[in-house]
């Protein structure tokens, strides 16, 4: 199989014209300078954008103020519940803890079935107890039954 010959080809495009003509010295090669204009430019743009940047802020908020607050709510809420969860596992380490809230569980649920439940009169305070609640969370008179 004959080899096949290259031919050098040169592009006036990609010749480097000569730094140095000189043996023996160093020439700094400058990088391309921009013009002052354009960093004046870019920085008058990044001023106005900073320059209004509160009004931008605060028209976005009272446009979206109530989806907002719900999703800051609903993140605090997510917080909440894990900070008193890591609390009640660091507590439940801790010996006899766990057991004395259990006995302290157990007996308030014998207080309050003994205290509510187990009569008529108790049962029908305790709905009253609980409609009147009812109607100071709803904000509307709640009817009796």
């Amino acid at each position: 199989m004959p080899e096949q010959e290259f031919t050098e080809t040169t592009s006036k495009e990609a010749t480097v014209p000569e730094i140095n003509t000189q043996t023996g010295t160093i020439t700094k090669i400058q990088p391309p300078a921009q013009p002052q204009d354009e960093w004046l430019k870019y920085g008058e743009q990044i001023s106005s954008f900073l320059a209004t940047l509160p009004e931008y802020v605060a028209i976005f908020f009272n446009r979206y103020k109530q989806p907002l607050v719900t999703i800051g709510l609903i993140l605090g809420a997510i917080v909440g519940v894990k900070v008193l969860l890591a609390v009640l596992d660091a507590l439940n380490d801790i010996p006899l803890v766990a057991p004395t809230f259990e006995l302290i569980g157990i007996g308030y649920s014998a207080w309050f079935v003994y205290r509510y439940l187990l009569k008529a009169s108790t049962r029908k305070e305790l709905t009253s107890e609980i409609t009147t609640l009812k109607s100071q969370v709803v904000g509307k008179e709640i009817p009796e039954a």
